[in-house]
């Protein structure tokens, strides 16, 4: 990576672009000092919430949203798109390459489409219990 592209990396590093919102939200965490455990007992939500959150599998509510922001310190926008007050990107050395950099847009989108087939069975499981409870009856 030439230096131009390390300075546009470290500059957007929590960018809608380079960084999920889960990474954002973990970032912010990690910079506030607070394990998953921490903020998990300060919103009074499961460890396995935080965690969810955090791996892009599932989404806070948007109350959620402001108190995580409040928490931690950053503006709603960053923690939503990277735009706004926020932290700063981890230093240079850690970096990530173009070529990883190239693999996130992929990864975003089987995460999507991972939630929709989520979506989507678990109306088919709704129909099937109706199904079958019209059956019973």
């Amino acid at each position: 990576m030439t230096e131009d592209n390390a300075a546009v990396a470290e500059k957007n590093w929590y960018s809608e672009e380079t960084a999920t919102f889960g990474d954002r939200l973990a970032g912010a965490r990690e910079a506030m000092g607070l394990s998953q455990k921490d903020l998990a007992q300060r919103l009074g939500v499961r460890t396995k919430v935080i965690q969810g959150w955090e791996e892009d599998l599932k989404e806070p509510r948007a109350n959620r949203l402001q108190m995580l922001a409040g928490m931690l310190n950053v503006s709603l926008m960053w923690l939503l798109t990277g735009e706004g007050d926020g932290i700063e990107a981890p230093d240079a050395r850690s970096a990530m390459s173009a070529e990883s950099a190239a693999l996130l847009p992929e990864i975003r989108q089987i995460r999507t489409e991972m939630g929709d087939l989520a979506d989507r069975l678990g109306r088919l499981e709704s129909r099937l219990r109706l199904a079958l409870t019209s059956e019973a009856a």
